[in-house]
């Protein structure tokens, strides 16, 4: 009899709340216990508000509210479903409510947001009733304190704890921390957590990410040093926040560090820590590295498949990243929204039009997923990097919702490269009218015309932005090495070795003059003379770093290089005669792909 009582939960709850209360059966399977049980199993499994008022009917005409804190389970499920009225209601109907009973409805407001009413029935509680809150009770309103940042409230909670002697409380002092943090309050959720008498797993991961969201990712690596040394062992969540600091750092000997303690802490085989392990390698332009990792996973969900396949995409590899893709489907893995993005992405980056649209097809028709606009977005970049600008217009023109600047963005990328003067100029117009303060769109456009040697429409951009208080952002090359990261921008000579450095560079570019390298001045958007150009455009960030980079890395290593903005025309030739006359691999980052130099080839096939 109980099996064919199970056979019928998959029914829904009032089939199994009819069965659990016909006498026959409920005298087979709670012989002890009474009618409110079957009601309680049947509350606990529905889903709907009307399913809760066929419940709440048998309540009213066969037990009472407190048997089994039924009336309270009936008040948290009304909240659940949007029935904040219906919960209200019930509750002022209760005769008898007890501290939990005012819990359940604070922790149902607390869950849907109502700040407002979480204060009220607290403050009934507290005023009308003579009843003091517990732990619990503040947990319920701190939540969503932090959840809709309401720090006032918060700050009032904070001294009512005080007030009650349960400051110090670990829940609680946990759920201020991390109300102050995600607030943005840093100073204030340190001090609570140094004067917290305990501290468990999730204070120590409440300040780890705290550091990490407020953009001290230093500190967040601090603050797990700290944790181990107090004999904390972390858990999952520690690791992966502690890789999320490790990309904002860059620092591959210190992901090396981490990933190291992912074996030592026997944690090697957990999924979702051996993703973001793999796909931080990738960002990091280790991709051989990330590619390890994944292979060390035991059954990779879509998540980690889309991660590596990503990684492929925006190192330039298309094809592994479609081969990828289509090991995950044989696997029976279903892609998503993002999976085609990076699919796409990759296409893109690759040059396979075709393939490009094949997926953008079969994303709709066979996988039911509707185009976003990212999906978009990659799909006007492939057109654009094949040259075909006007079949980008055209998809843009007829696309089903507003193409925001990304969308746009992408056309005014293929504009600049193949010298379409006519279509960047309205292009450009309506990405300005987009964001009138974003100064990328005014510096494209003045691009195109200072490569078509129209300074006087260049001159007229500039002085439009400058009219509008909008600052170009300075060029910025990295390179990791002493477990530090080295920035350079152009003309540098703030580096402790900048003497060394630019006699290297000097030697270097005689190397590649005499290997057939000549400078690409007409990437110096400046009307100046050749000779300056010449001068100015040996003096940028990427060529800094690269000299840099020779002279600290060994020689059989990859030189892998950071960049904040695209990487300039010269500078990409000078990346590839470097490549074949050093005989090393130099690996280059902007904020869109990596460009992999080697003997005298980049990955991108001379398009980025």
């Amino acid at each position: 009899m109980v099996k064919a009582a199970l056979s019928y939960i998959s029914h829904g709850p009032l089939v199994l709340y009819k069965l659990f209360t016909h006498r026959k059966f409920h005298n087979a399977l709670f012989p002890q216990e009474p009618l409110v049980s079957a009601l309680i199993l049947a509350l606990n499994s529905c889903s709907s508000i009307s399913y809760c008022r066929a419940i709440h009917a048998r309540v009213i005409k066969s037990v009472d509210y407190s048997d089994g804190f039924i009336g309270d389970q009936l008040v948290s499920r009304y909240v659940k479903f949007g029935g904040a009225e219906d919960a209200q209601k019930l509750f002022d109907e209760m005769p008898h409510k007890d501290v939990v009973s005012w819990n359940s409805l604070i922790s149902g407001f607390s869950q849907i947001g109502c700040i407002g009413k979480c204060l009220s029935t607290l403050f009934r509680m507290k005023f009308e009733m003579g009843m003091k809150p517990n732990e619990v009770t503040l947990l319920s309103v701190i939540s969503a304190c932090t959840d809709f940042v309401v720090l006032d409230v918060g700050k009032y909670i904070h001294g009512y704890a005080l007030k009650l002697g349960i400051l110090l409380e670990t829940k609680v002092g946990n759920s201020l921390v991390n109300m102050y943090g995600k607030s943005g309050y840093l100073d204030a959720a340190c001090r609570l957590f140094e004067a917290m008498p305990i501290r468990n797993i999730v204070s120590w991961n409440s300040m780890v990410m705290i550091y990490k969201q407020n953009g001290f990712a230093e500190e967040a690596v601090s603050c797990f040093s700290l944790m181990r040394m107090a004999g904390v062992e972390p858990d999952e969540g520690t690791i992966v926040v502690l890789l999320q600091a490790c990309e904002d750092l860059g620092v591959g000997k210190l992901v090396e560090g981490v990933h190291g303690l992912i074996l030592c802490y026997g944690i090697s085989a957990n999924g979702r820590i051996l993703t973001v392990l793999s796909n931080l390698y990738a960002k990091l332009g280790r991709l051989d590295t990330s590619w390890k990792v994944f292979r060390e996973m035991l059954s990779p969900d879509r998540v980690a498949w889309t991660a590596m396949l990503a990684g492929y995409a925006v190192h330039g590899h298309g094809k592994k990243a479609m081969e990828i893709f289509e090991i995950m489907i044989k696997a029976g893995l279903e892609p998503d929204h993002v999976t085609f993005t990076h699919l796409l992405n990759a296409c893109s980056h690759s040059g396979f039009v075709k393939e490009g649209k094949y997926y953008f097809k079969i994303m709709s028709e066979v996988y039911g997923i509707v185009p976003r606009l990212d999906h978009y977005s990659c799909v006007v970049d492939l057109l654009g990097r094949s040259g075909l600008l006007n079949d980008a217009y055209e998809l843009i023109i007829h696309m089903p919702m507003e193409p925001n600047s990304g969308v746009w963005g992408a056309l005014l990328g293929a504009c600049r490269v193949y010298g379409n003067i006519e279509l960047g100029e309205k292009v450009a117009e309506r990405l300005i009218a987009l964001d009138p303060s974003d100064p990328r769109n005014y510096i494209m456009l003045s691009n195109i015309y200072c490569a078509a040697g129209l300074w006087r429409d260049a001159s007229q951009v500039r002085t439009l932005m400058k009219d509008r208080g909008l600052i170009r952002t300075s060029g910025c090359s990295f390179v990791e090495h002493g477990n530090k990261i080295h920035r350079f921008v152009a003309g540098d000579r703030s580096h402790p070795e900048w003497e060394k450095i630019y006699v290297k560079l000097e030697e270097l570019i005689e190397k590649i003059r005499r290997a057939g390298f000549v400078s690409k001045t007409e990437f110096v958007l400046h009307d100046v003379e050749e000779e300056i150009k010449e001068d100015m455009i040996n003096k940028h960030s990427e060529k800094l770093a690269i000299a840099f980079g020779l002279l600290v890395t060994n020689a059989g290593m990859p030189l892998i290089i950071t960049k904040n903005l695209r990487i300039c025309g010269d500078c990409h030739s000078t990346a590839k005669f470097i490549s074949m006359v050093e005989k090393r691999t130099i690996i280059i980052r902007d904020p869109k792909r990596f460009h992999h130099f080697d003997n005298g080839l980049c990955s991108c096939g001379d398009y980025w």
